[in-house]
């Protein structure tokens, strides 16, 4: 596998000084590599999130300290261990969802500490040999106000990224940046079950235009990021909307764009783990009418992305496990794994505490799935 310089370096026998060592190990590097997105795509295998930490949010938390926020969702505070532990288990890429808003000035500076606490996390994976995702998650839901106040919006996520293309700008091709969230796309403009396509249209020009800006601010900043590898969020992150014919990807001088969606189908399984309003929570899945429909959304990302040279990482996927067998959790997450890897996407587990990898003990919860996961992806 291509994985890192420091390996190659090693191999052809050349003298590293202890600085230029410590600028490898934190992935910082005035060579971005060859590599394209594609390749780099594949070359992440599957990858986990280390989900409910440091995107945790609340008006409740006491926001005097970064640790507030990243135990606040019942994840311990996060150790070199646990993110070493997940290289252990095969993951080739870490997706790192932030808040950035939890500690910001009025005008939208974001505190040091939050950054600098990021910047600990992202250094970490990276020395673990692991390619690490970095984005602008939920963050308290001011999404939501696009479409009514769209320029202070649009200034915030401006500033989000100027500060963050500022901070990370010498690090290296193993760090990718992701626009958004699965909060590209607004009810309040346009609902897919409302029965009309009225407000269709400037919904999705609303979130062609915030990744078409996330582009052009990152090429625009100093450093690697006129070379950096960036991750596009698609409409809602939903398989069918994103191939809609009103979703573009945003143009890009360097030709370095993937696309993001989620994978949480069907929803009755993934999420349910009791009947609600709009569906019967299911127990099992597996059917042949279940894996037709994977399939089915698998090849219209293959063919409305992969086939036209746009690598798609299946930025979440998972199955809540409440009312569920091991046997019926594993047959899904394999599935899901080796139908987004075969077709050559990465797909990346949505984990949070307690959910598929311990943190406590820096190890996996379930070594038969991780052994499944790690055949399909070929993982050392």
């Amino acid at each position: 596998m291509m994985r890192t310089k420091r390996i190659i370096a090693l191999l052809l026998g050349m003298a590293l000084t202890a600085s230029a060592l410590t600028a490898c190990n934190r992935g910082s590097s005035n060579d971005m590599g060859e590599m394209s997105t594609m390749e780099i795509v594949k070359d992440m295998g599957m990858g986990i999130n280390l989900g409910n930490t440091l995107e945790a949010c609340g008006d409740w938390i006491n926001s005097s300290s970064v640790t507030n926020y990243e135990t606040a969702w019942g994840s311990p505070v996060i150790t070199e261990d646990m993110i070493k532990g997940y290289r252990a288990a095969g993951f080739g890429v870490l997706r790192v969802p932030v808040a950035w808003s939890n500690m910001m000035a009025e005008d939208y500076t974001i505190h040091p500490d939050y950054i600098a606490r990021a910047k600990e996390i992202v250094d970490w994976a990276l020395n673990a040999d692991l390619y690490v995702i970095l984005n602008i998650h939920y963050d308290g839901g001011w999404w939501t106000e696009f479409p009514t106040d769209k320029e202070n919006c649009m200034h915030k996520y401006v500033r989000i990224w100027e500060q963050l293309s500022d901070a990370f700008e010498e690090y290296d091709e193993h760090l990718m940046f992701e626009s958004l969230n699965e909060e590209g796309g607004w009810d309040s403009l346009w609902n897919r079950y409302s029965g009309t396509l009225e407000g269709k249209d400037e919904s999705f020009g609303l979130l062609n235009e915030i990744n078409q800006t996330f582009v052009d601010t990152v090429r625009d900043s100093g450093g690697n990021n006129a070379q950096r590898h960036l991750l596009i969020a698609g409409y809602t992150t939903d398989v069918e909307l994103t191939c809609d014919a009103l979703f573009k990807m945003p143009k890009d001088p360097a030709n370095r764009c993937a696309v993001s969606v989620h994978y949480y189908t069907p929803s009755t399984f993934c999420i349910l783990t009791e009947d609600a309003v709009w569906g019967k929570a299911r127990t099992e899945w597996g059917s042949e009418k279940d894996i037709a429909e994977l399939n089915k959304y698998m090849d219209m990302l293959k063919t409305n992305f992969v086939d036209k040279g746009y690598p798609v990482i299946i930025g979440e996927y998972g199955v809540a496990a409440e009312n569920k067998t091991r046997e019926m959790i594993n047959l899904y997450v394999t599935s899901v794994c080796e139908a987004a890897y075969t077709r050559d996407m990465c797909p990346v587990l949505w984990s949070t505490t307690g959910n598929f990898y311990n943190r406590d003990t820096c190890t996996v919860y379930d070594t038969e799935l991780n052994e499944a996961m790690r055949g399909i992806v070929g993982a050392e």
